[in-house]
Formats: C-alpha cells, sequence, structure tokens
C-alpha cells in the first residue's frame, strides 16, 4: 500500500495532521518528534477497517533489532485508539516511515514474555508508557511491525 494507490484521509486532530505533513514533507527532519518532548517518533500508515482509506499517526519511534513497537497506549484512555483497530484488520497493510525512511511492514500483537520484554524497551524510549499502563483496567496492546520484502 503506498498513499498514492487509495485516497488519503487525514486525521480529524490538527496537531496530529500537521506533523504528518511535516515530517512526510522533510524526510522527518522537521516534525520528528512527540510535541515539545523532544523524544523520536515514527509514522504508521495503515488501511481503515471501515472506509478503507489510507491513514497515517506518528507513534513513538521505538525499535530493536530492526523491528518497531507500536503502542496503543492512547494516553492510558479506556479504550484503545482508532488506529489499533485499523492495524488489527489489516496487518499486511501498513507502512513505517523512520526518517527518510519509508517501507512496508506487517504487524503482530505480542502477548505474553515478548509483550513483556518489547514493553520495558517502549517504557526506555517513552516512560510515560509505564504510567499509562497504571492509568487503565485494559492490557496496552503492543504490535511489532516487522519489515516485509
Amino acid at each position: 500500500m503506498t498513499a498514492g494507490d487509495e485516497e488519503y484521509e487525514p486525521s480529524p486532530a490538527d496537531w496530529v495532521r500537521e506533523q504528518v505533513a511535516l515530517y512526510e514533507a522533510t524526510g522527518g527532519r522537521e516534525g520528528g518528534t512527540l510535541r515539545d518532548t523532544g523524544l523520536p517518533v515514527v509514522i504508521v500508515t495503515s488501511r481503515g477497517r471501515r472506509t478503507g482509506k489510507v491513514r497515517k499517526s506518528p507513534v513513538m519511534r521505538v525499535e530493536h533489532g530492526g523491528e518497531y513497537a507500536i503502542v496503543a497506549s492512547k494516553g492510558g484512555a479506556p479504550a484503545h485508539p482508532e488506529w489499533y483497530h485499523n492495524l488489527v484488520a489489516h496487518p499486511e497493510a501498513v507502512q513505517l516511515q523512520d526518517g527518510p525512511d519509508r517501507f512496508p511492514v506487517t504487524v503482530r500483537e505480542v502477548t505474553g514474555e515478548e509483550r513483556r520484554a518489547w514493553f520495558e524497551r517502549a517504557v526506555a524510549a517513552f516512560p510515560p508508557y509505564a504510567e499509562y499502563q497504571t492509568r487503565t483496567d485494559r492490557e496496552i496492546p503492543l504490535l511489532v511491525a516487522s519489515r516485509r520484502g
């Protein structure tokens, strides 16, 4: 999937829409951090599960061994972020952009010991994830994105 193949529907959230546009326009040289934290993000491109339209979301950059964690924290809210459902519905219709590099990935949700190891990596990259988990009764989903082809 590429944004040129299908219709792109930008996020209704101004900050997300603006960050994605800036990140893509500059190859990640600008818009590459989460707001004022200075911590790096990547852009995840997926297909909407209901609309089929291309959706793009900045997520924290958690890379290990060439794979990336995608943490569906939503700040510890009681419900999963909408983009999580898109990734689960279409795990092979996903791209990830890390700086200027954009590549197709397959995502899979991890559980058990694998989830624990990835969650530790995620907290090391973005410490608020630990607090977010305490704010909600749901186990925050963690997906791993692996390069395809």
